[in-house]
């Protein structure tokens, strides 16, 4: 479980597996590389995967703003292809190894992207879905437009989060979401801007590798809306629901999600 620097961030990373594939695995915002573990126990006989702590998560040093935050990430996951990797990202860490596919197209084999909230897709096909977007998220914005962090991380896990009531959530932990509220704001801009350019006429249809695009039965609406514009735009995509499950499913549904990634990864050998 080795700590160095990567890209020039102090980056903590860990292994799980001992498959045949190479994989790497990318979490989501406010999670760890721990987050894997359960998906890991299912997907060890194929893969050898390795997870990073994203910046200002888990024993990664504190995100410093030297540029923008997807950016970062996907310049960090990076140095971690090594040859052909089977890229899998959860919700904003979805939306970085997409970014990581563009960057590196040769180095994956395969792309998996299990609730990617990259909301400009949603917003530029179907505009009236940012307005749903903000009526979902509750008092997110308005408690991060006046610095209530608290107020802000309990609407966030209200609707991102693995359904645990805020009030069973431990007052430490409760603290600690407060504390990364400044990371969502940082990815804020990627997500609803496209500063990487990935929607520019023409980008996403040049990624010819095999795509999954997940999502859970209850997930947020706008997910589905995410997941049908891009697979509309990428070339070799398909798409798999996980039923009952909600945008937490690596966690809360480790089984099912597991079983779809070791369909796709079997009938795509590379």
């Amino acid at each position: 479980m080795p700590k160095a620097d990567r890209a020039g961030f102090p980056t903590y990373w860990t292994t799980f597996g001992q498959g045949p594939r190479a994989a790497l695995m990318i979490h989501c915002s406010l999670a760890t590389s721990s987050a894997w573990g359960r998906m890991a126990r299912h997907l060890s006989g194929l893969l050898t995967m390795t997870a990073f702590d994203a910046p200002g998560h888990g024993r990664s040093a504190n995100w410093d703003e030297r540029c923008e935050i997807q950016l970062g990430n996907a310049q960090i996951a990076e140095t971690f292809l090594n040859g052909p990797t089977d890229i899998v990202g959860h919700s904003f860490g979805a939306t970085v190894a997409l970014r990581l596919a563009l960057m590196r197209p040769e180095m994956v084999r395969t792309l998996t992207l299990i609730e990617p909230v990259f909301f400009a897709v949603a917003i530029r096909d179907r505009p009236e879905s940012e307005a749903a977007l903000h009526a979902a998220e509750g008092e997110f914005r308005p408690a991060m437009d006046r610095g209530d962090h608290m107020t802000a991380a309990r609407a966030f896990t209200h609707l991102w989060g693995d359904g645990t009531r805020w009030e069973d959530i431990p007052a430490e932990q409760q603290q600690k979401l407060a504390d990364q509220m400044h990371l969502i704001a940082a990815g804020s801009e990627a997500l609803h801007d496209d500063p990487g350019g990935m929607l520019g006429a023409g980008v996403l249809d040049a990624l010819k590798m095999p795509v999954l695009l997940m999502e859970g039965s209850k997930s947020p609406s706008i997910i589905s809306v995410i997941n049908e514009g891009l697979s509309a735009r990428l070339p070799n995509a398909t798409r798999a629901v996980i039923m009952g499950a909600a945008h937490m499913s690596p966690m809360t549904h480790a089984q099912q999600v597991s079983a779809e990634v070791l369909r796709f990864l079997e009938a795509n050998p590379g």
